[in-house]
Protein backbone atom coordinates (compact mmCIF):
# COMPACT_ATOMS: atom_id res chain seq x y z
CA UNK A 1 0.00 0.00 0.00
CA UNK A 2 1.55 3.42 -1.03
CA UNK A 3 0.29 5.08 2.36
CA UNK A 4 2.82 2.74 4.38
CA UNK A 5 5.88 4.38 2.92
CA UNK A 6 4.61 7.73 3.45
CA UNK A 7 3.49 7.17 6.62
CA UNK A 8 7.02 5.94 7.59
CA UNK A 9 8.58 8.97 6.80
CA UNK A 10 7.18 9.83 10.70
CA UNK A 11 9.26 7.74 12.50
CA UNK A 12 7.42 7.55 15.59
CA UNK A 13 4.62 6.72 13.72
CA UNK A 14 6.98 3.79 11.79
CA UNK A 15 6.98 2.16 14.85
CA UNK A 16 3.18 1.22 15.17
CA UNK A 17 3.12 0.33 11.54
CA UNK A 18 2.99 -3.29 12.50
CA UNK A 19 -0.11 -4.70 11.45
CA UNK A 20 -1.61 -5.15 7.63
CA UNK A 21 -2.89 -2.08 5.55
CA UNK A 22 -6.07 -1.31 6.28
CA UNK A 23 -8.50 -0.55 3.23
CA UNK A 24 -11.01 2.27 3.13
CA UNK A 25 -14.26 1.11 2.15
CA UNK A 26 -17.12 3.52 0.14
CA UNK A 27 -20.52 2.34 1.76
CA UNK A 28 -23.89 3.59 0.29
CA UNK A 29 -26.98 5.22 1.78
CA UNK A 30 -24.47 7.67 3.36
CA UNK A 31 -27.59 9.56 5.17
CA UNK A 32 -28.60 6.06 6.92
CA UNK A 33 -24.70 5.57 7.60
CA UNK A 34 -25.11 8.96 9.58
CA UNK A 35 -28.17 8.26 11.01
CA UNK A 36 -26.61 5.09 12.65
CA UNK A 37 -23.33 7.21 13.23
CA UNK A 38 -25.76 9.27 15.58
CA UNK A 39 -27.96 6.07 17.05
CA UNK A 40 -23.75 4.85 18.32
CA UNK A 41 -23.11 8.06 19.95
CA UNK A 42 -22.05 7.52 23.29
CA UNK A 43 -22.42 3.74 23.27
CA UNK A 44 -20.16 0.75 23.02
CA UNK A 45 -19.38 -0.66 18.99
CA UNK A 46 -21.17 -3.67 20.03
CA UNK A 47 -24.81 -2.13 21.77
CA UNK A 48 -24.66 0.67 18.66
CA UNK A 49 -24.70 -2.75 16.29
CA UNK A 50 -27.89 -4.40 18.77
CA UNK A 51 -29.54 -1.20 18.67
CA UNK A 52 -29.42 -0.69 14.85
CA UNK A 53 -29.85 -4.16 13.93
CA UNK A 54 -33.16 -3.55 15.74
CA UNK A 55 -33.78 -0.29 13.72
CA UNK A 56 -33.56 -2.65 10.41
CA UNK A 57 -35.63 -5.04 11.76
CA UNK A 58 -38.18 -2.09 11.88
CA UNK A 59 -37.95 -2.62 7.78
CA UNK A 60 -37.89 -5.56 7.27
CA UNK A 61 -34.17 -6.35 8.06
CA UNK A 62 -33.55 -3.37 4.93
CA UNK A 63 -32.09 -0.03 4.71
CA UNK A 64 -34.92 2.52 4.83
CA UNK A 65 -35.54 5.39 2.50
CA UNK A 66 -35.04 8.57 4.29
CA UNK A 67 -38.87 9.06 4.23
CA UNK A 68 -39.64 6.08 5.75
CA UNK A 69 -37.90 7.24 8.89
CA UNK A 70 -39.09 10.18 8.82
CA UNK A 71 -42.80 8.31 8.81
CA UNK A 72 -41.86 6.62 11.54
CA UNK A 73 -43.66 7.68 14.59
CA UNK A 74 -41.51 8.80 17.86
CA UNK A 75 -42.59 6.06 20.12
CA UNK A 76 -41.41 2.96 17.60
CA UNK A 77 -37.90 4.57 17.49
CA UNK A 78 -38.04 4.94 21.28
CA UNK A 79 -39.09 1.06 21.37
CA UNK A 80 -35.94 0.30 19.60
CA UNK A 81 -33.37 1.61 22.55
CA UNK A 82 -33.21 5.19 21.15
CA UNK A 83 -33.62 8.12 23.93
CA UNK A 84 -35.69 10.83 22.56
CA UNK A 85 -33.31 13.49 22.02
CA UNK A 86 -31.61 10.68 19.37
CA UNK A 87 -34.83 9.57 17.75
CA UNK A 88 -34.99 14.13 17.48
CA UNK A 89 -31.66 13.85 15.64
CA UNK A 90 -32.53 11.26 13.61
CA UNK A 91 -35.47 12.37 12.22
CA UNK A 92 -33.23 15.91 12.16
CA UNK A 93 -31.09 13.96 9.64
CA UNK A 94 -33.59 12.70 7.77
CA UNK A 95 -35.60 16.05 7.10
CA UNK A 96 -32.27 17.69 6.30
CA UNK A 97 -31.27 15.17 3.58
CA UNK A 98 -34.83 15.18 2.02
CA UNK A 99 -34.77 19.05 2.06
CA UNK A 100 -31.19 19.53 0.67
CA UNK A 101 -31.45 16.93 -1.56
CA UNK A 102 -28.29 14.86 0.02
CA UNK A 103 -27.34 11.69 -2.21
CA UNK A 104 -24.39 8.92 -2.01
CA UNK A 105 -23.87 11.01 -5.71
CA UNK A 106 -23.86 14.88 -4.55
CA UNK A 107 -22.21 14.10 -1.01
CA UNK A 108 -19.25 12.00 -3.78
CA UNK A 109 -19.00 15.36 -5.25
CA UNK A 110 -17.95 17.56 -2.51
CA UNK A 111 -14.68 18.18 -0.93
CA UNK A 112 -14.18 16.72 3.11
CA UNK A 113 -14.66 20.37 3.97
CA UNK A 114 -17.75 21.32 2.11
CA UNK A 115 -19.34 17.87 3.56
CA UNK A 116 -18.31 18.87 7.02
CA UNK A 117 -19.81 22.51 7.12
CA UNK A 118 -23.46 21.16 5.39
CA UNK A 119 -23.72 18.08 7.80
CA UNK A 120 -22.58 19.92 11.39
CA UNK A 121 -25.92 22.35 10.52
CA UNK A 122 -27.99 19.48 11.16
CA UNK A 123 -29.23 19.32 15.24
CA UNK A 124 -26.93 16.28 16.42
CA UNK A 125 -24.25 15.94 14.21
CA UNK A 126 -21.17 17.38 15.06
CA UNK A 127 -17.65 17.86 13.66
CA UNK A 128 -16.46 14.55 15.03
CA UNK A 129 -19.62 12.38 13.53
CA UNK A 130 -18.96 14.60 9.90
CA UNK A 131 -15.34 13.21 10.22
CA UNK A 132 -16.23 9.55 11.06
CA UNK A 133 -18.45 9.81 8.28
CA UNK A 134 -15.71 10.69 5.76
CA UNK A 135 -13.76 7.90 7.38
CA UNK A 136 -15.66 4.99 7.58
CA UNK A 137 -18.31 5.68 4.88
CA UNK A 138 -16.91 7.72 1.95
CA UNK A 139 -13.37 6.11 2.08
CA UNK A 140 -12.12 9.64 2.37
CA UNK A 141 -7.71 9.16 3.06
CA UNK A 142 -7.12 12.15 4.14
CA UNK A 143 -9.08 12.97 7.41
CA UNK A 144 -7.94 13.87 10.95
CA UNK A 145 -10.72 13.74 13.63
CA UNK A 146 -8.03 15.80 16.01
CA UNK A 147 -11.31 15.53 18.64
CA UNK A 148 -11.59 11.83 19.03
CA UNK A 149 -10.25 10.82 22.76
CA UNK A 150 -9.02 7.70 21.55
CA UNK A 151 -6.57 9.29 19.12
CA UNK A 152 -5.72 12.41 21.65
CA UNK A 153 -4.56 8.92 23.99
CA UNK A 154 -2.51 7.28 21.35
CA UNK A 155 -0.94 10.65 19.96
CA UNK A 156 -0.24 11.65 23.46
CA UNK A 157 1.54 8.83 24.42
CA UNK A 158 3.40 7.88 21.24
CA UNK A 159 4.68 11.37 20.96
CA UNK A 160 5.25 12.26 24.65
CA UNK A 161 2.39 15.08 24.23
CA UNK A 162 1.21 16.64 27.01
CA UNK A 163 -2.74 16.39 27.68
CA UNK A 164 -2.94 19.14 30.72
CA UNK A 165 -3.68 21.75 28.42
CA UNK A 166 -6.33 20.77 25.86
CA UNK A 167 -5.63 24.01 23.03
CA UNK A 168 -1.69 23.05 22.98
CA UNK A 169 -2.26 19.41 23.06
CA UNK A 170 -4.43 19.73 19.57
CA UNK A 171 -2.13 22.50 18.30
CA UNK A 172 0.71 20.25 18.29
CA UNK A 173 -1.54 17.26 17.18
CA UNK A 174 -2.73 19.11 14.15
CA UNK A 175 1.27 19.92 13.44
CA UNK A 176 1.95 16.40 13.61
CA UNK A 177 -0.57 15.38 11.53
CA UNK A 178 -0.01 17.51 8.49
CA UNK A 179 3.21 15.97 8.08
CA UNK A 180 0.35 12.30 6.97
CA UNK A 181 -0.83 14.37 4.21
CA UNK A 182 -2.92 12.63 1.86
CA UNK A 183 -3.10 9.84 4.31
CA UNK A 184 -4.22 10.51 7.68
CA UNK A 185 -7.27 8.93 7.93
CA UNK A 186 -4.50 5.49 7.52
CA UNK A 187 -2.51 7.18 10.22
CA UNK A 188 -5.77 7.50 12.73
CA UNK A 189 -6.69 3.53 11.96
CA UNK A 190 -3.05 2.61 12.90
CA UNK A 191 -3.19 5.06 15.78
CA UNK A 192 -6.99 3.61 16.98
CA UNK A 193 -5.61 0.11 16.45
CA UNK A 194 -2.44 0.98 18.08
CA UNK A 195 -3.91 2.32 21.26
CA UNK A 196 -6.46 -0.66 21.13
CA UNK A 197 -3.89 -3.73 21.18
Amino acid sequence: MEYISHLQKDKKLASILTQEPFVLKRRKNIPIRLMASIMSQQLSTKVAAVIFKRFLALYDGKEPKVEEVLETPNEVLRSIGLSNAKVGYVKNVALFCIEHGITDRVLSTMSNEAIIQLLIQIKGVGQWTAEMLLMFSLGREDVFAVDDLGIQQAMCKLYKIDASHKKSMQQKMLKQAEKWTPYKTYACLHLWNWKDS
